[in-house]
């Protein structure tokens, strides 16, 4: 059967939850401006419009990344062949789809004309070998279904064949890491390619600083008529947010890509600027690295979950802007558990108790790593070495440079650490399997936890079609995760970024990306 939209269980799961939330960019602000998209008049082409972003880009191999300082960019220059929106739901992209009545055998079909960003024509060949290069690398965010192979079966058509049934496995497709690129990467080194990589996207890389800025030419064979509307795009690095926003308020930044929590209302109330605030795919938390002897203990965890207010850390640092979390997926991605899932709730004596009967029954010493910059997860960090004491246990606050501190992580050399967890995809199995799979790039989010029977549902929820079957699957996986916590689920963060007035059909996905190709300026730039 042929496919335009996403599976009708996942409409009708997210229809309610996300008509609100997920409208385009759902901006407010310039004294009740309903935002961007609701300005009146056709889309002006032209100008360049300059973005403020604290993380710079230094890699643009598609299937090696993973972080959004690089992934955000990669997005701008290929695409896959389905892509989701800003409800999440997937929508054929560079190709429409069908699906064999078993769920085995998937037939794209590419949009006549589709050309890289070079002139050249798109094949199937090109589609074959990128799917295939990205199977051999892996990476971080691998193609995991199980592919029996990926043929040209025509001249526009390309036939993916499963060894058994995937659920997610569209899912999966549409994340940025399965862009298409050209077979034999256009006859030069893969080296030399991702220097100066061609794609389908909206956008070619113009000029690059890895330790700063990258530019961004409008693609002029792009396959959405007429778009994009802006001839240029700049990324320009800003490491210190406050800067960010004064940038902004200047005139200097058309838009920025993270507004602080606690300057969001400030944002709002501004006369020439616009926040946008929509629901996403993350989660704020603690992480317990479990090769630490401490924290291989079940219990001491127990005892930092119960010592934790989260309800109050929600309050204090995100201003109304974030949902409490009770459970690892966020409301917005299907089978959620967080409004029926048994949190442990803050209970001081609770978690003494629970210290008690741990191993380390008179408290230890240890340390929290954060990156630097990031007022909110220090102002958390700062209860969190408070509430903690309250137990016996001393928390010495470490924060590193962003680079630094993701290095540390990497390598396992940390204690526990604040961080966030994000979807890259509207499935629930992505969210899970980068967070709980021990055998999977992250080993569990870089914490090395393992529970045989996450992983056995885990791997039951990818063959189970979507139903209640599946949503009890994963509604379980939530709970143990909750009971077992080698990670503390704090809060689910809003998408707050913001632009100037002058910006009109900024369109955020719940993953925190922008469709720049939507991006017009009312003056074109003049």
């Amino acid at each position: 059967m042929r496919h335009t939209s996403a599976p009708r269980l996942r409409r009708l799961a997210l229809a309610a939850a996300l008509s609100a939330a997920l409208v385009l960019s759902g901006c407010v602000g310039g004294g009740g401006d309903p935002g961007p998209q609701a300005a009146p008049g056709e889309p002006v082409p032209g100008g360049t419009l300059t973005f403020g972003r604290v993380a710079a880009v230094n890699n643009l191999d598609l299937n090696q990344q993973i972080t959004a300082n690089n992934a955000f960019a990669i997005d701008k220059i290929f695409e896959p062949l389905v892509a989701f929106d800003e409800r999440g739901e997937i929508k054929p992209w560079l190709a429409e789809y069908e699906e064999s009545g078993d769920g085995l055998v998937y037939t794209f079909t590419l949009r006549k004309g589709l050309r890289f960003s070079n002139g050249d024509a798109v094949t199937p060949d090109d589609v074959v070998f990128s799917l295939n290069r990205h199977l051999e690398v892996g990476g971080p965010l691998p193609l995991t279904a199980p592919i029996g192979s990926i043929e040209a079966t025509g001249e526009r058509e390309v036939t993916i064949t499963l060894t058994e049934p995937y659920t997610p496995f569209l899912s999966e497709l549409s994340g940025f890491s399965n862009g298409i690129f050209p077979a034999d990467f256009g006859g030069v080194t893969e080296q030399e390619f991702f220097q100066n990589p061609v794609g389908t996207g909206p956008f070619v890389v113009d000029e690059w600083d890895p330790n700063g800025d990258i530019s961004f030419v409008k693609n002029e064979y792009y396959w959405q008529e007429g778009k994009p509307y802006l001839d240029g795009l700049v990324y320009k690095f800003v490491a210190d947010d406050t800067q960010l926003r004064q940038q902004l308020a200047a005139g200097q930044l058309d838009a920025v890509d993270t507004v602080p929590a606690a300057n969001a209302a400030e944002v709002d109330s501004a006369a020439n600027t616009v926040l946008s605030q929509t629901e996403g795919w993350s989660t704020e938390q603690v992480f317990f690295n479990t090769q630490r002897k401490e924290f291989a203990d079940p219990r001491v965890r127990r005892a930092i979950a119960l010592a934790l207010d989260r309800k109050g850390i929600a309050a204090a640092t995100t201003f109304g802007t974030a949902e409490v979390a009770n459970a690892l997926l966020p409301p917005s991605i299907a089978y959620s558990a967080n409004d029926t899932v048994e949190a442990l709730g803050f209970d001081v004596e609770a978690a003494k108790a629970e210290l008690a009967a741990s191993g380390y029954p008179d408290g230890f010493t240890t340390t929290l790593l954060i990156a630097s910059g990031d007022a909110q997860r220090a102002q958390i960090a700062q209860i969190v070495q408070e509430s903690l004491a309250e137990i016996g246990i001393e928390v010495k606050i470490e924060a590193l440079d962003i680079a630094v501190f993701r290095e540390r992580f990497f390598a396992y050399d940390y204690d526990f650490m604040l961080n966030g967890g994000q979807s890259d995809a509207p499935d629930p199995n992505g969210f899970i399997t980068f967070q709980a799979d021990p055998k999977g790039f992250s080993k569990s989010y870089w914490t090395s936890f393992t529970d045989d029977r996450v992983t056995a549902l885990m791997y039951e929820g990818r063959s189970t079609p979507n139903g209640p079957e599946r949503e009890k699957i994963y509604g379980d996986i939530q709970q143990i995760l909750a009971d077992q916590v080698p990670y503390i689920p704090l809060f689910f963060p809003s998408n707050l970024k913001a632009t100037t007035d002058r910006v009109q059909g900024f369109t955020v996905l719940p993953n925190s990306s922008v469709r720049f190709q939507d991006v017009w300026l009312t003056d074109g730039g003049a």
